[in-house]
């Protein structure tokens, strides 16, 4: 089948759509507070050019991160901290419903595992621990969701 110009696409959750006023505005918060969460490390938006574009999984772990940060009290570095050793349901205390529904950035909110800075080969051991965590979480999800059927 050719792909018109016409054809609609769906939108996907990790399509960087939204400009940073438009995220902004969804989000109820300033432009500027977007800007120190990505200088912070907390979000990733898509750059094109010297645009940032922001997808619905940045603005729904943005409204998560805002959440923790007002409704529970945690700094932003305290929250940074957190993210390092536990998931992001965990620290939010979510409900096992939003944890499987949710679209938020999931490996940004997974625990890594700490190796000493400089040091290449504890940080590869450090990143191949982290990749079977990740793949462990993911089979386990997997499993969750063939129960549920």
């Amino acid at each position: 089948m050719v792909k018109k110009k016409t054809d609609v696409q769906a939108i996907k959750p990790d399509m960087a759509i939204y400009p940073i006023g438009v995220a902004a505005r969804l989000l109820s918060v300033h432009p500027r507070t977007l800007r120190i969460y990505e200088e912070e490390g907390l979000v990733e938006p898509a750059h094109h050019g010297t645009r940032r574009l922001y997808s619905p999984n940045n603005v729904q772990w943005i409204s998560c991160l805002r959440s923790l940060i007002h409704d529970e009290g945690i700094s932003i570095p305290g929250l940074k901290k957190l993210l390092q050793f536990a998931p992001c349901w965990e620290i939010a205390d979510c409900p096992r419903e939003v944890c499987e529904g949710c679209t938020a950035q999931i490996d940004r909110a997974t625990a890594q595992t700490l190796h000493i800075k400089g040091d290449k080969a504890s940080e590869k051991q450090a990143k191949a621990a982290d990749r079977a965590r990740r793949d462990e979480e993911r089979r386990i999800q997997a499993e969750k969701k063939q129960k549920a059927r």
